[in-house]
């Protein structure tokens, strides 16, 4: 599973771009885009970036869209999608079972390396509280993130309801999923109770876009920091291309005169909740995702009394371990 943990970074930025061999780029590149709001916003937030990697990189470089997560997991294995913006539960899947690779990771414009879960509520709610929803009373409706979604369902699953020996089910009389943007517009229309969200979606974008409905919504509960997204590429792609691509992704928005910065920051800031120029990672940034996983599969079997479970949990998280110790907190 480790065996390309530090990949990325393996590429110098000086002269990577100038020794590509022009004959290997594919005539296209797609470009996966997660499901965390509708296709059309994500289209045309997205649009200015992708014109500018296509320039820098001389190929079309086409958005990949999906229903949801998996379907962008899905296409990375296909070889429908040769890059892809995912969160840190979803890259796991893209490198475990798509062939991906971590190489870039996305940052704040504000400089912030990372982002909270959510639970969210209406406004005038009698919830107030995590422990309010730990009491599971009066029949309430939940709304579940994507399962593939770090903050909208891995996060709140292991901090909200694996430590707390509780399942979502046991708690609410009715059980939905949705992307964040939909379970905050269900929890402003009074249609869910309490659902997951994050502080990008929330804060950044909803606050932006429907600032009418953000105001119907508040905040219960906050998650420990969650590392910032990362950006993935097939790993089976060529030097010469991942070369490329890494290239514009460490320059964009960095290098050049001022005007440059200034344009590409713009397009930047315009993407997601706001971002900074991409720093540098590699598949060690899922580690702390993969401990909370390995740790909520501990639980599980030590709920159903599953020794061998038991057994195979401890001994990734064991591995883990070792590995954390190894790239530590900044060895993206």
């Amino acid at each position: 599973m480790f065996k390309k943990l530090v990949m990325a970074g393996a590429f110098a930025l000086s002269g990577a771009a100038a020794h590509a061999d022009e004959a290997a780029m594919p005539k296209v590149i797609n470009f996966g885009i997660i499901s965390t709001e509708s296709a059309t916003i994500l289209e045309e937030n997205f649009k200015p970036f992708l014109t500018d990697m296509s320039k820098s990189l001389g190929v079309e470089v086409k958005p990949f869209f999906a229903s949801d997560y998996a379907g962008v997991i899905a296409g990375m294995g296909a070889k429908q999608v040769d890059v892809a913006w995912f969160g840190n539960k979803s890259a796991i899947q893209a490198v475990d079972k798509a062939g991906g690779e971590v190489f870039a990771q996305t940052i704040g414009s504000n400089g912030e390396r990372g982002y909270y879960s959510l639970l969210i509520t209406q406004a005038d709610s009698d919830l107030n509280s995590l422990d309010d929803v730990l009491k599971c009373e009066n029949g309430k409706s939940f709304g579940n993130g994507d399962p593939n979604s770090t903050s909208g369902f891995a996060i709140p699953g292991y901090y909200v309801w694996a430590l707390n020996n509780k399942t979502p089910e046991e708690c609410f009389s009715k059980v939905t999923a949705s992307n964040h943007e939909g379970n905050a517009l269900a929890v402003a229309a009074g249609q869910v109770d309490v659902a997951t969200n994050n502080t990008e979606s929330l804060y950044a974008r909803l606050a932006k876009s429907n600032p009418k409905a953000a105001a119907k919504i508040k905040e219960i509960w906050r998650s420990p920091l969650i590392p910032s997204d990362p950006m993935v590429w097939r790993g089976d792609l060529s030097d010469e291309v991942k070369a490329k691509i890494y290239y514009f992704f460490m320059q964009y928005g960095r290098f050049g005169d001022t005007e440059k910065v200034k344009a590409e920051r713009a397009v930047l800031a315009s993407l997601s909740d706001g971002w900074g120029p991409f720093l540098a990672s590699s598949n060690a940034q899922l580690l702390d995702v993969r401990q909370i996983e390995a740790f909520k599969a501990k639980l599980k079997a030590e709920r159903a009394k599953d020794t061998d479970a038991i057994k195979a949990a401890d001994a990734l998280l064991a591995d883990l371990a070792e590995q954390a110790k190894i790239v530590g907190k900044a060895g993206y």
